[in-house]
């Protein structure tokens, strides 16, 4: 009992100072948060705009729920490469459901039940044919992503309708007035509804990590599975969850992203995992399982919104971009191992 007891308050393997490391580490993605705003800020009086920072909101969200999902994933000592490709598969589900005829909500539910559905079958793939994470996501990656193809013919689903738009562009306090003119005048965009849905997801998946006993035998499977499961946690029933979860939510950003283009778009979140992966592993999450927290992933997501976007005020090139989040992918990473050795 003694090694689930340290994962089951979130602390992580048992190895000296690894408490004060993560600490370290959380706090030293703040500082570079901070640093990527002031730096971005100088470099262009426009980065720190209402509407930039919206624009953030907007494009961290679904960084942010589909890391929450891969942290869920990466604590217990697992990987998820399909979440992009689940994203894609969900939102065409919602788009042929509101196409045959279903209201939106209802639609948009079946859709984050196909990701649920999807990350079902990596669990069951993993815990009972027992194929390594890795392969399993990577198959699930190209099954979904083909399947999405499929269904579609390779075409956007367009002519979903203004409400299908409403979760991706809508806002909450939004207030617009008419122009003599008749066009509208935005007095104050209000808070996108995107950046809501993160806020009360990233709350609840904090909540059921810290506090609740799956949360506690997440940690624990990751931290050492052996010893968890001599100490009654069902190892396999709780990496099943954590699969589920993460498709489940991969299937909400999906639903986020296709409302925000008003279409379903099969080629959507291409590389999206690697976004997700970065979010955890640059807020902490060690890839060797047992430690990670949704906070650090939501720090994690802003760092990777924020430097996409201000690299793209800046004109740098896409290309380029794909370099530098690489590097910093790298970087985290790096002090990952550090943290790891003896």
């Amino acid at each position: 009992m003694s090694d689930t007891s340290k994962p089951a308050e979130g602390l992580g393997p048992s190895f000296p100072g690894s408490a004060g490391f993560a600490a370290l580490q959380k706090l030293s993605a703040v500082l570079t948060l901070f640093l990527l705003v002031i730096g971005f800020s100088l470099a262009s009086p426009a980065f720190f705009s209402v509407n930039n920072g919206l624009t953030i909101l907007l494009q961290t969200a679904v960084i942010g729920l589909l890391g929450i999902g891969m942290t869920m994933v990466i604590i217990t000592g697992g990987i998820d490469l399909s979440v992009g490709s689940v994203l894609a598969l969900s939102g065409v589900v919602s788009g042929f459901a509101v196409k045959a005829g279903l209201p939106v909500v209802p639609a948009m539910t079946l859709g984050v039940a196909a990701g649920a559905a999807c990350g079902a079958f990596n669990g069951f793939v993993i815990t009972r044919m027992r194929i390594p994470p890795f392969v399993a996501t990577l198959g699930m990656m190209l099954i979904a992503r083909g399947l999405a193809l499929q269904l579609t013919g390779a075409t956007p689903i367009s002519g979903l309708g203004d409400a299908f738009g409403t979760l991706g562009n809508g806002a909450l306090f939004r207030v617009v007035e008419m122009r003599e003119n008749g066009f509208p005048n935005v007095i104050f965009p209000g808070i996108p509804y995107p950046a809501i849905l993160l806020l009360i997801v990233a709350i609840g998946a904090a909540y059921l990590l810290r506090r609740r006993q799956i949360g506690r035998h997440i940690y624990a499977t990751g931290s050492n599975q052996e010893a968890a499961r001599l100490s009654g946690v069902r190892v396999d029933r709780t990496k099943l969850y954590a699969y589920t979860m993460s498709g489940a939510l991969a299937g909400l950003a999906g639903n986020v992203l296709m409302s925000r283009l008003v279409t379903a778009q099969p080629s959507e979140g291409v590389m999206y995992e690697l976004d997700a992966i970065a979010a955890a592993v640059i807020g902490g999450a060690s890839l060797s399982g047992g430690v990670g927290s949704i906070s650090g992933t939501m720090i994690g997501a802003f760092i990777i919104g924020i430097l996409r976007n201000g690299l793209n005020m800046a004109g740098v090139s896409a290309f380029i971009q794909q370099i530098v989040i690489g590097l910093v992918v790298i970087g985290a990473v790096w002090i990952d191992q550090m943290r790891n050795r003896p």
